[in-house]
């Protein structure tokens, strides 16, 4: 039976405080011993996304408190200034891996399939490895691990759907002013077609025909950015800007 560490999260074990640039410093020098150079530097590569990521976007879910004190040290000036990972310790590193896998990954980088399917598995392992030296509580590991285990699975699918998508719908049709721009979530999927529901509104469209090659990587939840179109019974897709699982 694992006994549970009574240090509290973001504490190191020898009980200083330390910033997330440094915790994710010493993730990287740990994996280095163990890991092969090629595997190494997609490491390295996926906790510089992950950096940037967090100095990006992470301070628009903090506390009140906790984001007069950001605001202060970011807008100083010189020496004085810090981006987010040099502000807050660890116990703010696993809140933010779903928003790094879910949008920054799919929406603001320009990966192949290594370095998405990478993301997952270094968010994963993170995620353990912040438990072991009791930078965060166990219990609070298990939502990042599943995270990282979608996204190991699911990024390079959704990347390839979406340029899949892409290339069957760019240049087919004319824009009419009656398309409906947004972004949808598949309900159903069958074997030559999908159906869509807006995320905004609720409406439904459908059924969409896709090829079999499409339609093997759709999975109902997925949601697709672009633009659909009533035609008679049916809708077609007019043009698609991303895929996120």
């Amino acid at each position: 039976m694992r006994v549970k560490s009574e240090l509290q999260p973001g504490q190191a074990a020898r009980g200083d405080k330390l910033t997330i640039s440094e915790v994710l410093a010493e993730y990287l020098r740990a994996e280095r011993g163990r890991l092969a150079p090629k595997t190494y530097a997609r490491y390295t590569e996926v906790i510089a996304l992950f950096t940037q990521s967090l100095n990006g976007y992470a301070a628009n879910s903090l506390s009140r408190f906790e984001r007069a004190r950001f605001d202060k040290l970011f807008n100083a000036e010189r020496e004085q200034h810090r981006e987010f990972c040099d502000i807050f310790g660890p116990e703010h590193i696993l809140e933010n891996v779903g928003e790094f896998l879910n949008y920054f990954m799919v929406s603001k980088v320009m990966a192949g399939a290594d370095t998405l399917r990478a993301s997952g598995t270094v968010m994963k392992k993170l995620a353990r490895w912040l438990a072991e030296h009791n930078y965060v509580r166990t219990d609070d590991t298990a939502l990042a691990i599943e995270q990282g285990a979608d996204a190991t699975r699911n990024l390079p699918a959704a990347e390839k759907l979406s340029a899949l998508l892409y290339d069957l719908t760019v240049g087919r049709h004319e824009p009419h002013d009656s398309d409906i721009e947004g972004r949808f979530s598949i309900t159903k999927v069958e074997p030559d077609r999908i159906w869509l529901q807006d995320d905004d509104d609720g409406m439904d469209y459908g059924p969409i025909l896709l090829p079999e090659k499409a339609i093997k990587l759709c999975r109902v939840g997925w949601t697709i950015s672009g633009a659909v179109r009533k035609s008679g019974n049916r809708c077609v897709l007019v043009e698609v800007f991303q895929v996120y699982p």
